[in-house]
């Protein structure tokens, strides 16, 4: 494997009454002035906006809030969040949402501390000096954004959406109740588990040489999504399948199954395109594109596909390696088809007049993937075949 350096500096609150224990204690450690960032409102149907300000009040914690973060976070949001917490001199930023929600709350907890546009950091043209600290109350388990440094804001108008984080903006502490993804619609519950298979798969296409125990911890992440998904989509308030379903995204993300391996990562570049363009649901965009790259790749390098189908999907009746490969990615399709994702670009009335601009987009900063570089001509190859 390859030599690495692993730190995580998160701490996890896991499972009921948690949030009402620990919260205002964890605040108070950073100050007592609070950015409340949040989403489109589900937070207040559901209780958990009165629950979290109760206890900020109840503790003497002064409140300003945010809400209307968007599904694919705006910079024009994460300017005003900027804003915000100059003005009032906010002490922490607590993000209570989901993925989005909480890379909002990265983006604007580095742009305080950045003198310049926040944006050059997810541009490349800077890195971040700073950030304020970030606590989070998840209420969606997709992204894993609860214990990782890493996310992504769109710039609505030119197009762009653009992944970035530091050193500096891992959660200080993270808050996941399984209760509070109970109200979660069934689409974005779909969406999630695509986003978390999506992230395990990434790091499962590697070329790393002897790196066995992260093969068999990514493959128990991955057999442990797919028998749990159909479950809570079953049953919405299955407490125990809701709470694997939140491990399994926190552990799809946190840079445990990564250690020492450099995952592919070209799918999550390609999404980004589309959704810049069309703002269709992350989980979405992955879903359709993954096995459409695979198809692509397969052939170049069956051998890992194989695995796939072999230790995830117990697939062992093949006449080839390669036939082997192929028969665990129709196994995905039929997953993905079984719990209601999107299989072509078409369903979100996605056609061919962007692709050579999305295509060129992905490759700005050069090829990607890692299991297999990835130029224009392969990205808009990709991009053609999900149509």
């Amino acid at each position: 494997m390859n030599p690495f350096r692993f730190h995580n500096p998160t701490a996890l609150y896991y499972g009921k009454g948690q949030l009402e224990l620990e919260l205002v204690n964890e605040v108070k450690h950073y100050g007592q002035r609070v950015l409340l960032l949040y989403g489109g409102g589900s937070i207040r149907r559901n209780g958990l906006y009165d629950k979290v300000v109760g206890l900020l009040q109840a503790g003497d914690i002064a409140v300003v809030e945010l809400a209307g973060v968007e599904p694919n976070p705006r910079l024009t949001t994460v300017h005003r969040g900027i804003e915000l917490c100059r003005t009032h001199s906010i002490d922490l930023i607590l993000a209570v949402g989901g993925g989005s929600v909480l890379d909002c709350a990265k983006a604007i907890a580095m742009g305080v501390c950045f003198d310049g546009e926040v944006y050059d950091i997810y541009q490349r043209k800077a890195v971040a000096t700073g950030a304020l600290p970030i606590g989070t109350v998840l209420t969606l388990a997709a992204t894993g954004s609860e214990m990782n440094s890493g996310g992504v804001i769109t710039n609505w108008e030119t197009k762009e959406k653009l992944g970035g984080g530091s050193p500096f903006t891992y959660p200080k502490f993270s808050f996941c109740d399984p209760e509070n993804t109970f109200t979660v619609p069934k689409d974005q519950t779909v969406y999630g588990a695509c986003d978390m298979l999506a992230h395990a798969l990434e790091h499962y296409f590697h070329r790393t040489e002897n790196a066995p125990l992260q093969r068999r911890m990514i493959e128990s992440v991955l057999k442990t999504i797919l028998e749990t998904t159909p479950k809570v989509l079953a049953n919405p308030e299955d407490y125990d399948a809701r709470e694997t379903m939140m491990y399994c995204s926190t552990m799809a993300l946190n840079g445990m199954v990564s250690m020492g391996i450099q995952g592919d990562w070209a799918n999550h570049a390609m999404e980004h395109e589309v959704s810049a363009i069309y703002d269709i649901p992350h989980g979405g965009g992955l879903a359709i594109l993954f096995p459409h790259w695979m198809d692509y790749v397969v052939e170049e390098a069956p051998l890992r596909f194989a695995d796939l189908a072999r230790n995830v999907f117990g697939i062992s009746e093949a006449t080839s390696e390669l036939s082997l490969a192929r028969a665990g990615i129709a196994a995905l399709r039929d997953f993905y088809a079984s719990i209601g994702a999107p299989q072509r670009l078409a369903e979100y009335g996605i056609g061919s007049d962007q692709l050579d601009w999305m295509a060129e987009q992905s490759v700005r900063f050069g090829a990607i993937g890692n299991y297999r570089k990835l130029e224009k001509t392969d990205v808009l190859a990709i991009l053609t075949a999900a149509l």
